[in-house]
């Protein structure tokens, strides 16, 4: 075949029905190569963009890791960290200085939590009465109300949180885990992201992107209904001998592009992504469909309920999928429903009864079934709110602006302490004063967890090093370890 009358990636545009994903993994299967063992792959050997199970710089706590992220900002005076000042000074006028995001609809005026605390656990954790199961399990998890990153507005929060830096376009968490340690499944891919019914949050892909790494690291969302994952079956009329032909076709022009470059890693890349989409025809589907679930395990974490059935059906398919050797699930909620600048009264109460039991009941069914110590779940969002009226029309109105200048989080399992409550803001909830823990910190702790010193899991990026911490004085919390 001429070059300049079919290239490979005219080919591949042409025949564009599924057929390219399936083609090396197929004939693999079929020669018997799919079933040689899988070993590891030392980080410190020539990188390779493949999902095989890689070997982190040292013994980790954490194989898996479960982030339940919350886009829009909770309000962290109002469920995880109670401020007596706020309610003393309510409707007075705040005696500091606040930095608004939204000037035009800001008050002055303190915002006491219409909401009660109370103790719970052994540790006597105090959790606001929106969070009653959360509060069945404070002795399992780390509450941290120190978080800091500085960046006031939902886009750099989120990029933050999730990639290191206020800036677009980096990988995020979950790309760097996939890269660093591959997967334990190669028929499932190793980060999966499971959307809301009513679509993914705002800036979308930017929740799961992998940035400068290679394609194959970036989430795959699953949607809520089928089907669960596109263009994952072949077109019906490919089926049989027509697609045998295509198959044994593009699996020789494969073998004779890698031929005449060896070495070019993105080729690696593509062919793993191929050898995935075969697999997965059969064991997503398994892995998806909770219906043979037991009763008593669905009921337990509200599928049986109108208000709980999305998060929890997606919180089982997710402890499902980390069951089955996935390396990091994404659960999302949509646009920005923590968002609470108004309203919050009414809509804070409402989202907390969508999540509350399903959270809760995720950590401990891992927990049952030995998943926990090996499993990080996290609970937060990309900012917390200021301790400030915002629209002061009427009390059905009142809501609370933006901040991340303090605010909290928690996580459970993975090597983190259980029954800890790490760091304060101050009086007000305004600011993190004590134990501060800086977006990078958070990342470097939690690579730590997974095996990795944050300053030698690096990718070469046009033969200069990028790590996700990249030189901001990033420090292990060793605080909140186990």
């Amino acid at each position: 075949m001429h070059p300049h009358l079919c290239s490979r990636r005219h080919f591949l545009h042409a025949n564009a029905f599924g057929i390219g994903s399936l083609a090396l993994a197929c004939l693999l299967k079929d020669n018997g190569l799919l079933a040689a063992p899988v070993k590891p792959h030392a980080m410190d050997q020539p990188p390779r963009y493949d999902l095989v199970p890689k070997t982190p710089h040292f013994e980790p706590k954490a194989k898996a890791m479960i982030s339940l992220f919350q886009m829009g900002g909770p309000s962290h005076m109002d469920l995880f960290d109670p401020k007596p000042m706020l309610t003393k000074y309510h409707g007075q006028r705040f005696p500091g200085e606040i930095k608004y995001d939204n000037r035009a609809e800001a008050s002055e005026k303190v915002f006491g939590s219409p909401f009660q605390f109370s103790q719970h656990g052994q540790c006597g954790m105090e959790l606001s009465e929106l969070l009653p199961h959360l509060g069945e399990i404070a002795d399992d998890i780390t509450l941290i109300r120190s978080m800091h990153s500085g960046v006031n507005n939902h886009a750099q929060g989120l990029y933050a949180i999730n990639n290191g830096r206020p800036l677009a376009g980096r990988p995020t968490l979950g790309a760097w885990l996939t890269y660093g340690l591959g997967c334990e499944t190669q028929e499932l891919p190793a980060y999966m992201v499971l959307a809301h019914p009513k679509g993914l949050p705002f800036f979308h892909e930017q929740h799961f992107t992998n940035g400068w790494l290679p394609s194959l690291y970036q989430g795959t969302v699953i949607r809520p209904a089928e089907p669960h994952i596109l263009n994952l079956e072949p077109a019906s009329a490919l089926a049989g001998g027509p697609q045998r032909r295509q198959l044994d076709l593009l699996r020789s022009m494969n073998e004779t592009h890698l031929s005449e470059h060896p070495g070019e890693l993105d080729l690696q890349a593509r062919i793993a992504s191929y050898e995935l989409a075969a697999n997965m025809q059969t064991a997503a589907k398994e892995a998806l469909d909770i219906s043979n679930e037991p009763e008593h395990v669905k009921r337990h974490y509200g599928v049986d309920k109108p208000e709980t059935q999305d998060y929890a059906t997606r919180c089982i398919i997710a402890r499902r999928l980390v069951e089955r050797g996935v390396r990091f699930v994404q659960v999302l909620n949509t646009s920005q429903s923590w968002d609470q600048h108004n309203g919050l009264i009414k809509a804070l109460p409402s989202n907390c009864i969508a999540m509350d039991q399903p959270v809760a009941a995720l950590v401990t069914d891992l927990k049952q079934r030995g998943l926990l110590d090996s499993t990080v779940v996290y609970w937060g969002g990309e900012m917390g709110r200021l301790p400030v009226m915002q629209n002061d029309v009427s009390r059905e109105k009142w809501g609370r602006d933006h901040n991340t200048h303090g605010f909290s989080q928690w996580v459970a399992g993975g090597g983190f302490k259980r029954g800890h409550v790490h760091g304060e803001t101050d009086e007000w909830g305004h600011k993190a004063v004590k134990d501060i823990v800086n977006h990078y910190d958070w990342h470097a702790t939690l690579l730590h967890c997974f095996g990795f010193d944050h300053t030698k899991l690096i990718y070469k990026r046009n033969g200069v090093a990028a790590t996700m911490t990249d030189g901001q004085g990033a420090r292990v919390v060793t605080d909140l370890l186990g």
